[in-house]
C-alpha cells in the first residue's frame, strides 16, 4: 500500500488513483498542492472531501481530487480536471 503525506497528514493512495493519474496524464505534484493549496473545498454527504485548485498556467483548468475522509488513514479516490468549472 502506498502511503503519502499532505497538509492533512497520511494519506493512502488506492489503484484507482493512481491509475487515473497516469491516464488522465496528472503530474502528482498538481494533486500535492491542491490539497495543501486548495482554492475550494467541497465537504460531501458521502464522506468525501473535495479539493479544487485552478491552475492559470497553459492549462487554465481547475483540478479536482478527491478524498474519502472516513477511512483511516483517508483514502485519494480519483483526481480529474472538472470540465464543468470555469473561472470567472
Amino acid at each position: 500500500m502506498d502511503y503519502c503525506f499532505t497538509m492533512v497528514g497520511k494519506m493512502i493512495d488506492t489503484k484507482h488513483f493512481k491509475d487515473m493519474l497516469k491516464e488522465r496524464n496528472i503530474p502528482l505534484d498538481m494533486v500535492n498542492t491542491t490539497i495543501a493549496l486548495p482554492d475550494r473545498i467541497e465537504e460531501k454527504d458521502d464522506g468525501t472531501i473535495h479539493y479544487l485548485k485552478y491552475f492559470d498556467n497553459q492549462m487554465r483548468r481547475w483540478l479536482r481530487v478527491v478524498v474519502n475522509m472516513k477511512s483511516q488513514p483517508p483514502r485519494r479516490i480519483t483526481a480529474f480536471f472538472d470540465r464543468r468549472l470555469r473561472k470567472k
